[in-house]
């Protein structure tokens, strides 16, 4: 290769890069202003505790449903041109998410924001897979994760301040910007194309089990312990389990049954990743509401608070990516995910007078937890699959994320209905929703207790398999 293509290639490889980087930047760092945002957002439309938790959840559930199939299609049509779709779907309904006027409308516009999410979701890792060669692959998904983890740490902070000078609605704006950026970078840098699986045929029928089981499953757990919440509940676990009979009946399925049943590297890896983030992700909601509700602290205040969880998060995960590239992933996803735990047993002692320190020490352990499990896992996944698979392997690996998401804050609007109940969060509350923290974290403490041994059996040394 001359000297002429080599430094082409180069280019090509820093703005696909660059795109990548500001894609996962943006939602994090999206979600997790919003959390700060949400006592204003309720206190604008009226909304309570719970409905308040969907503004949040519909939008992680509309990605979990989407992914898998958007991951599927990208193998299929192309992977540059389903990430394009999705960066110019973003920044359209971020845009008509800012003139919301009422409730409903925001949560039904944060489902199509969703979506739009998971086109990105399902090819950003596959693209960055494609584009870099195995022996950079750590480095670059650590700078990727880095990216998440800076988004996750501005948030809190940026939210604080654009929603305490301009308002709830300029979030959106700025999410809006961010995505046109990414979509210049794409757009005129990136000409390859990237379609291994287009002989195949799209699992249209899977799809639409999956997905409706899906939504039936977390649409039954937010409702629980109603009698609807059981039935619909039930439903969805019938028709999940109807979904994985089918997929091992039909000859392209949208999840390949038999990545899990004779991968046990990228099955593990993934339920290592589904453990992490149900046990982890509500902490920054959950914060969120005690340090604006109970301790009476401003939004932007808040922010500054939280910030120091992901800033370890963004610090770590470069350096845990390429020692990832040099030795066992498994022990350091394991170190991380044992640090998460005591991160997470801290906060089950917080309390209407826990001392600021004590969360902030809380936070910096939970956040290098994560730093160090993050980068190490995603590399062991997309290490195990070939290079056709990466598209739905970045897809599975990141529904794993956003099934956990969910889970974690089905648990918190379950402990919330059955504690607090359907009402605003008020002073007349704040005991029952101390309380409700207190439930959350000692569980999703157990949780990651398991993820360590889910983590843990992988073998001494994940597989390179890129045939």
């Amino acid at each position: 290769m001359t000297d002429a293509a080599e430094n082409s290639n180069r280019a090509v490889r820093r703005a696909t890069l660059a795109a990548a980087v500001l894609a996962s930047f943006l939602t994090p760092f999206m979600g997790s202003s919003v959390n700060i945002a949400l006592p204003v957002i309720g206190r604008e439309f009226g909304l309570d505790a719970i409905t308040l938790g969907w503004v949040a959840t519909t939008y992680i559930l509309a990605a979990a449903v989407f992914l898998l199939p958007f991951g599927r299609l990208a193998d299929i049509k192309g992977r540059r041109r389903i990430f394009i779709s999705g960066l110019v779907l973003y920044t359209l309904v971020s845009v008509a998410i800012g003139f919301s006027q009422n409730g409903a409308q925001l949560i039904g516009l944060r489902a199509a924001q969703g979506i739009s999410a998971a086109l990105l979701f399902g090819t950003g890792i596959a693209i960055l897979t494609s584009v870099y060669p195995p022996a950079e692959r750590g480095r670059v998904l650590g700078i990727n994760a880095a990216a998440v983890y800076i988004g996750l740490s501005l948030g809190p902070t940026a939210g604080g301040l654009l929603t305490s000078s301009f308002g709830w609605r300029s979030i959106f704006f700025v999410t809006a910007a961010i995505a046109l950026v990414a979509l210049f970078f794409i757009v005129t840098r990136l000409k390859t194309e990237w379609q291994e699986a287009s002989n195949e045929r799209f699992d249209l029928k899977g799809a639409v089990v999956y997905g409706l089981s899906l939504t039936t499953l977390m649409l039954g757990f937010s409702e629980l312990p109603d009698t609807t919440g059981f039935i619909l509940t039930v439903i969805g676990i019938v028709g999940m389990a109807g979904f994985i009979a089918l997929e091992g009946h039909t000859p392209h399925p949208i999840l390949s049954l038999n990545l899990f049943r004779y991968n046990t590297v990228f099955a593990l890896s993934n339920a290592a990743t589904l453990i992490n983030y149900a046990a982890t992700f509500a902490t920054g909601f959950l914060l969120s509401l005690y340090l604006q509700f109970v301790k009476g602290f401003s939004p932007a205040e808040a922010g500054l608070i939280l910030v120091a969880q992901p800033i370890l998060m963004a610090f770590i995960s470069p350096y845990a990516g390429r020692l990832a590239d040099r030795f066992d992933p498994r022990t350091l996803a394991t170190i991380g995910m044992g640090l998460s735990t005591a991160g997470l047993a801290m906060l089950v002692f917080i309390s209407e007078n826990t001392a600021m320190l004590y969360l902030i020490a809380a936070l910096i352990i939970l956040g290098t937890g994560f730093g160090f499990f993050s980068s190490p896992n995603s590399s062991a996944v997309m290490g195990a699959v070939p290079r056709r698979q990466y598209g739905i392997a970045s897809a599975t690996l990141s529904t794993m994320r956003l099934v956990g998401q969910m889970f974690s804050l089905g648990i918190v609007m379950l402990l919330f209905a059955l504690i607090i109940g359907r009402v605003q969060i008020s002073p007349e509350v704040h005991v029952e929703l101390v309380s409700s923290l207190r439930v959350a974290f000692a569980m999703f403490t157990g949780l990651c207790l398991v993820g360590v041994f889910a983590s843990w059996p992988r073998g001494n040394k994940f597989s390179q398999n890129n045939s």
